[in-house]
């Protein structure tokens, strides 16, 4: 005879209560699901991939070894290089841009917001250029168009200032006499 009032011993388990496994198993298992067991070997090996329309070919188009200038200069233009390091060779070949005799009395002194300035040895060699000034521009679109230059400003020597104390007052200034 059994009681129903007392409680029976089972192996069954309860519903209610889950068992609890770690994330990391959690994980495994189911990569283990997913892509098969690891420990396990395929006699064959790994599959082979499907091949892509003309990258499987040896000697098929765009396979062949790019020089180092053509991927230096794909690399520029897509960073945005372009435009500071034609700046900068501008700079540098001052001397062949402008000529020997001009560049030995002036040097570049920067770009700021695409205007050339150019800082001379004398105010005559300064006015000189000013009047090569459309000469100098188209040299230098014809050979840094990326430099973005639209103007070149050309300066004369730092001149001494004459207006000095509290009381100065504006007169006909020290004219050309300091170059």
């Amino acid at each position: 005879m059994v009681d129903e009032n007392v409680p029976r011993e089972t192996n069954e388990v309860d519903d209610s209560v889950e068992f609890s496994t770690s994330e990391a198993a959690n994980v495994y298992l189911r990569f283990k699901s997913i892509f098969g067991d690891p420990n396990a070997r395929r006699v064959r090996g790994r599959k082979r991939i499907a091949p892509v329309a003309g990258s499987s070919v040896p000697f098929g188009i765009g396979r062949d070894p790019r020089g180092l200038g053509d991927t230096i200069n794909s690399l520029t233009l897509q960073l945005g290089w372009n435009s500071p390091l034609a700046q900068s060779e501008l700079l540098a070949t001052w001397a062949e841009l402008a000529g020997e005799e001009t560049a030995n009395h002036s040097t570049p002194a920067g770009i700021d917001d695409g205007v050339l300035t150019v800082r001379c040895e004398s105010t005559a060699w300064a006015t000189q250029l000013r009047l090569m000034r459309n000469v100098i521009m188209e040299h230098i679109a014809n050979r840094y168009p990326d430099a973005g230059i639209q103007s070149i400003r050309f300066q004369g020597p730092n001149a001494p200032s004459w207006k000095k104390g509290p009381r100065s007052i504006p007169g006909r200034g020290p004219r050309d006499t300091y170059g």
